[in-house]
């Protein structure tokens, strides 16, 4: 398969670049079209109590989202102050959109009890277009700026969405701006020339264009989030450098031996080209396994994942070839250092993997416990939506939220858990849900039912909250009562993570058994490698967790300890980090196997493996640690979070783990790493995807 796909890439060059360009120009004209339908409700999981008690409430209930102000800095009772108020709430009042405002000198509870703040909540009509809310919060946002005070500000409600999105994309933009520059120079390094250098570029941009396209396609069957967007460039980029990495640098390897570019084409696709192949699928297919979850977030990560991994392996096993071919000859085969051989490039990689197929046990006694240390903080991971206290401490809602606490109770301010009590509950039921709260409200609907309000201490979706929600669904009995609200689609979310969790993971382990096994004929290399990943995994989010839930070091990133991690982040860490991980390892595992069956030596094969694949990976780790480390640089937690998390999965997969624990393992393992029973071997054999074999291919006892 892959023979014919290179002499097609080959012999008609320019057609395969003209179909790539149609792509690409169909891909960022129509793919474009995902962004107009996006969906940035994380925590929503359809079907779930949370999300039916919500619908209910916007078919029936004539309110809508809030809005909050605070104004500090003064005495409350100042006359003028006073006066500015109370017609800032009359304009707001006539304002279209806005269904109630009331008078914070008159409400109990929206004065602060030292005089020095007053908060004005701003509720909306319900069953709006979101053009008509934006216009409606925006206007009364303008109105209450104009209040002469020292300290106003607004948000929550549609304004704290939008100020989160601005920021993470903010942080974004400045990470790509610090990132891109630095990686461009490296690339020029390390393919030794702006041909060369410029391969990766044009995959990542074909993979990415790719991608939109896939996901738009998705979009007119399933919601897709707007994380999604983040995880297509970020992943997108990443692969484009490994794959255009591996497969240019065995190009250069093979010019050194022919002076026929073609023939060094078809070479490179049959050794390198295999390994990309593998690592897509394995990376595409054992990732669908966020389809098991029901979640729109997830299932559109998996998506995005599958969509541009797969975009990208068949740019870099089609575009790349045919670039290769037309203008190969202008890139500078791989030269030996004067005076050196063959064998001792990548001499470093060598001692490495001699020091730990010589030392198996030490390495692994040395490296194991270390990296289950660093892992164990990630046993006791929180997870929550997160609310302003995220944000740095200059934006808007960051001001609101650090006002309120400084002058009002906990929980002022904060998105009630709302309780929807069916016409046909008995009475007293109302009585017993409002006596679960410290503070709490009721109105009847239009149908009948009631809604209940009951004011949790603390933030939005922290244990004060989803301890709350889990109080009410006890209570309740058989009665119809449901919950929503922010905390309870949190807690739904846990659940259905609980419940589909296991299906999830038998999904992935197969997958990644299966294609690894096509890989490399062997079953028990595929039980390595996922033990091993993990561990590189659970260090890396280990290790957020203390930072960023537990507080340790998080004033050294500018960042505080949240008490839970950001809901996005661990998902879009284990997609990309797992992703990379898949990488460098098959690209390891290439290289031993190539040399295992040439010589039939397993030691030979580890070493010669490490050495031959080392400097691919590790070059490819430092160009991805350089773009993930810059998202360091802001100052939005979730984005952080997502910065280091990613910083560490890569430096720690690429070194500790692929320069020491695999060759220790496979040292441990010896020529049991290839085995297989004769039933599947023979399987492999006769259906594996493979490059031409030497006749002398070792065989194992029982094989």
């Amino acid at each position: 398969m892959l023979a014919t796909i290179s002499r097609a890439a080959t012999r008609r060059p320019i057609t395969v670049m003209l179909v790539w360009l149609l792509m690409l120009l169909i891909g960022f004209g129509l793919g474009t079209g995902v962004f107009g339908r996006l969906v940035d409700s994380v925590p929503d999981v359809p079907g779930t109590e949370s999300e039916r008690a919500a619908a209910h409430l916007d078919r029936v209930d004539s309110s809508g989202e809030s809005i909050t102000a605070v104004i500090a800095g003064t005495s409350v009772s100042d006359p003028a102050l006073r006066s500015q108020v109370a017609g800032a709430v009359a304009d707001l009042r006539t304002v279209s959109g806005i269904a109630e405002v009331p008078d914070p000198y008159t409400t109990r509870g929206l004065t602060s009890e030292d005089g020095r703040a007053l908060v004005i909540p701003v509720t909306l009509k319900g069953d709006m277009k979101f053009r008509d809310e934006k216009k409606a919060v925006d206007t009364a946002a303008e109105r209450i700026k104009r209040i002469d005070a020292p300290d106003v500000h607004v948000s929550g409600g549609l304004l704290l969405g939008q100020q989160m999105s601005g920021r993470a994309q903010e942080d974004v933009h400045r990470a790509e701006l610090i990132s891109l520059p630095v990686v461009l120079a490296l690339l020029l390094v390390v393919f030794g020339g702006l041909r060369a250098a410029s391969l990766p570029l044009v995959i990542a941009i074909s993979g990415v264009a790719g991608a939109f396209l896939a996901l738009f396609a998705f979009s007119q069957f399933t919601d897709i989030s707007v994380y999604a967007i983040q995880i297509t460039t970020m992943l997108g980029l990443g692969l484009a450098i490994d794959y255009a990495l591996l497969m240019v640098v065995r190009f250069r390897e093979e010019r050194r031996h022919t002076d026929d570019v073609v023939e060094a084409v078809h070479r490179t696709v049959a050794g390198a080209g295999r390994t990309v192949l593998f690592s897509g699928l394995t990376v595409a297919v054992s990732l669908t396994g966020l389809l098991v979850f029901p979640s729109p977030f997830l299932r559109s990560m998996g998506l995005a994942v599958a969509a541009v991994v797969v975009v990208d392996m068949l740019a870099a096993i089609t575009l790349l070839p045919a670039l290769l071919a037309r203008f190969g000859a202008r890139i500078a085969p791989a030269r030996a250092k004067a005076g050196a051989g063959p064998d001792t490039e990548g001499r470093v990689f060598a001692r490495l993997a001699r020091f730990a197929t010589r030392r198996p046990v030490v390495v692994l006694a040395a490296l194991i416990p270390a990296l289950v240390v660093l892992a164990l903080p990630a046993v006791g991971m929180r997870i929550s939506i997160g609310d302003a206290k995220q944000l740095p401490a200059s934006t808007e809602a960051r001001q609101l939220y650090d006002t309120l606490g400084a002058h009002f109770p906990p929980g002022t301010g904060v998105s009630p858990v709302s309780v929807v009590v069916g016409s046909g509950a008995g009475p007293g039921t109302v009585d017993r849900v409002r006596a679960l709260a410290g503070t709490s409200d009721a109105r009847a609907l239009p149908d009948g039912s009631t809604l209940v309000h009951l004011q949790p201490t603390g933030s939005v979706d922290g244990k004060a909250a989803t301890d709350l929600v889990e109080r009410v669904r006890q209570v309740r009995g058989d009665e119809p009562v449901e919950v929503t609200g922010v905390a309870a689609r949190l807690v739904d979310f846990r659940a259905m993570l609980a419940d589909r969790a296991p299906w999830a993971a038998v999904t992935v382990l197969v997958g990644i058994f299966v294609l690894l096994f096509a890989f490399t004929g062997s079953v028990l290399i595929p039980l390595r490698t996922i033990a091993t990943t993990l561990l590189s995994l659970g260090a890396a989010l280990g290790a957020v967790v203390w930072v960023f839930q537990d507080g340790h070091l998080a004033g050294a990133l500018g960042a505080e300890g949240l008490g839970s991690l950001s809901l996005t982040a661990p998902p879009l860490i284990i997609a990309i980090a797992f992703g990379l991980a898949m990488d460098y390892e098959l690209f390891i595992l290439a290289r031993m196997r190539e040399t295992w069956l040439r010589t039939g030596d397993h030691q030979e094969a580890v070493v010669t493996g490490l050495r031959r694949s080392g400097r691919v990976v590790s070059c490819a780790a430092l160009l991805l640690a350089i773009v993930f480390g810059a998202f360091m640089t802001g100052g939005f937690s979730p984005i952080l979070q997502i910065g280091l998390g990613l910083t560490l999965a890569v430096l720690i997969d690429a070194t500790v783990v692929r320069m020491l624990l695999v060759p220790a393992t496979m040292a441990l393992l010896g020529k049991r790493a290839w085995w297989a029973p004769g039933a599947l071997r023979r399987a492999h054999d006769r259906l594996g995807v493979s490059e031409e074999e030497p006749a002398d291919r070792p065989q194992l006892a029982g094989v």
